[in-house]
């Protein structure tokens, strides 16, 4: 789907997931300060950054789903893949201050907490609001081919393991065991940064313009058209919403006329999407040697 057309979709997803976040890290931020445990207040830290990130996801799909101009050509959807990096820098936060509270944490005596069960119950209740955000976000990133709610499904489902941390933080508490809460916000840390790494290894090629189709396939499916000589040079990349852009560099021979030499450029511009889906391609035609 065409960034154009995918926006407002995008969007409205947004807004439906930033409203669940916010009624869950009130409800986190409520608990947390009531018990002081630093797993809960972790939860809510993540959860308030994902209502930061949704903010800041309606803004720039806002921009991504600009139509290409002539500042722009190739469209504006690496726009919505700087977003999937700035999520990056969230949970790097989130890593760094919950990996410094649980040391500390650690260091100190950690008293018994007063947690009641209606404690419990409010984060198990936020748990399945964040199951249920990551399934929603998750199944309309790929209906619209998204990087950015593919990356913020990522972030929520860290904090679906923040929470279930947090849930048994306050079940040790509850038995007398609140030094474990430190040791559990180590690892929920731990958890974050994998989550960080795992954006970083889908955006990154994609900024960086690396090959969207292994060169040798593209190689063998233009020659595969006939009346093709050679074929001396390709690229591709991809962009955040699937679209391929590739550029190809065939010879003909040189008596081909102009209009078959065109003819061939069109069939390999459709051979190309009909292998690897909605493409952008640019065909260079030489005269074989």
């Amino acid at each position: 789907m065409p960034s154009v057309t995918r926006s407002p979709a995008v969007r409205r997803t947004l807004i439906v997931v930033l409203v669940l976040n916010a009624v869950v890290a009130a409800a986190k931020v409520s608990i947390g300060i009531r018990t002081g445990a630093l797993t809960v207040l972790g939860a809510a830290l993540e959860s308030g950054l994902d209502m930061l990130n949704n903010v800041i996801g309606v803004m720039l799909v806002e921009v991504a789903g600009r139509a290409p101009d002539e500042d722009h050509p190739y469209g504006h959807d690496k726009f919505e893949t700087l977003g999937a990096l700035g999520i990056v820098g969230f949970l790097s936060i989130s890593c760094f201050e919950l990996l410094r509270e649980g040391v500390m944490s650690l260091l100190a005596r950690q008293p018994r907490r007063d947690v009641s069960p209606v404690d419990v119950l409010v984060i198990v209740l936020t748990l399945v609001v964040n199951v249920f955000v990551v399934a929603y976000e998750r199944r309309r990133g790929r209906t619209l081919n998204s990087a950015f709610l593919m990356a913020d499904a990522a972030h929520t489902g860290s904090d679906i393991l923040v929470t279930l941390m947090a849930i048994t933080s306050l079940v040790l508490a509850r038995v007398g065991w609140p030094w474990l809460d430190a040791v559990l916000a180590i690892i929920v840390a731990l958890i974050i940064a994998w989550s960080g790494f795992q954006i970083l290894r889908q955006s990154i090629p994609i900024l960086v313009d690396e090959r969207a189709i292994d060169a040798h396939d593209l190689r063998a499916l233009v020659l595969g058209v006939p009346d093709i000589v050679d074929v001396r040079n390709v690229r591709s990349r991809s962009t955040a919403s699937g679209q391929l852009f590739a550029e190809v560099t065939i010879s003909v021979s040189g008596s081909t006329p102009v209009d078959e030499a065109h003819r061939l450029a069109d069939a390999v511009e459709s051979a190309i999407e009909r292998e690897f889906g909605t493409s952008q391609v640019t065909v260079h035609i030489e005269p074989a040697e």
